[in-house]
């Protein structure tokens, strides 16, 4: 079988993988041993090849597997599912409407919003079980993509969005605030699909150009942050569960093939 295009998420006690057409996870649990499972995954964006709108679908797609999975796996923890995170949305909340709200310049008043809505992911990538998973989700999948052992930070990491999602965004809101008042909210809304739909365009030129100068400048900011913040190096019994996770997506993925 030929090397699949593999995503991934770290779970608070195992690892999420999923490939074109299902998903496959596997946990430790509190007796020590490793559960599996895998399903296939909600079709939100199957056959959207529009530029600008299959951006969004796919990031859609990639979420909506978490009902899945808990149906599936009810023993997996998400990484959202802890109090600090719940207070970081709500501190997010309301430093984004500061912001929106301050004298600043447009461009960097847009800019500190995207920021803003950021904490609540790092928040939630913060914890040492959680970082050293994610560090083995990377590991396993690079080795798998490319035969040979591979490092704790990965190109097609989510968190590489960070760079082009930021400029996007602020150039969006500033754009909506030429428009009259009575239709900024909808603009804004618009913008922000645009701008979503536009960072996964450039994230997407990033994965084909990883040598460029412009390319390697906007992966900085992903790659200080998986380097720095959301990966560290995983135990061997942590990697074991990101292997299962893995061999657990790829028999999904044959036995839909047949």
């Amino acid at each position: 079988m030929e090397k699949l295009r593999l995503g991934g998420m770290a779970l608070q006690n195992g690892v999420l993988v999923h490939g074109p057409n299902t998903w496959g996870a596997a946990v430790r649990l509190d007796d020590g041993t490793v559960k599996s499972g895998s399903g296939r995954k909600p079709a939100v964006a199957s056959g959207v090849t529009l530029p600008f709108v299959r951006g969004p679908l796919r990031l859609a797609e990639a979420f909506a597997v978490l009902p899945a999975l808990k149906r599936g796996l009810p023993e997996a923890r998400l990484p959202f599912e802890r109090p600090a995170v719940v207070a970081a949305l709500v501190a997010a909340s309301t430093g984004a409407s500061l912001a929106r709200r301050s004298s600043l310049p447009v461009v960097p008043r847009e800019a500190a919003v995207v920021i803003a809505s950021i904490v609540p992911a790092l928040v939630a990538l913060r914890g040492d079980e959680l970082t050293r998973y994610h560090g083995a989700e990377h590991i396993s999948i690079g080795t798998y993509e490319t035969g040979e052992p591979a490092a704790k930070e990965h190109e097609r990491c989510g968190s590489h969005l960070v760079g082009p999602l930021t400029l996007a965004t602020a150039l969006a809101g500033a754009a909506a605030e030429i428009v009259p008042p009575r239709h900024r909210t909808k603009a804004r809304l618009v913008g922000a699909f645009g701008a979503v739909g536009a960072a996964v365009e450039v994230f997407g030129w990033m994965g084909r150009h990883p040598d460029s100068r412009l390319s390697r400048a906007l992966a900085r900011p992903g790659t200080e942050l998986q380097r720095r913040i959301s990966t560290r190096e995983p135990s061997p019994a942590q990697l074991e569960v990101a292997e299962a996770a893995i061999r657990a997506c790829l028999e999904a993925e044959e036995a839909h093939a047949r």
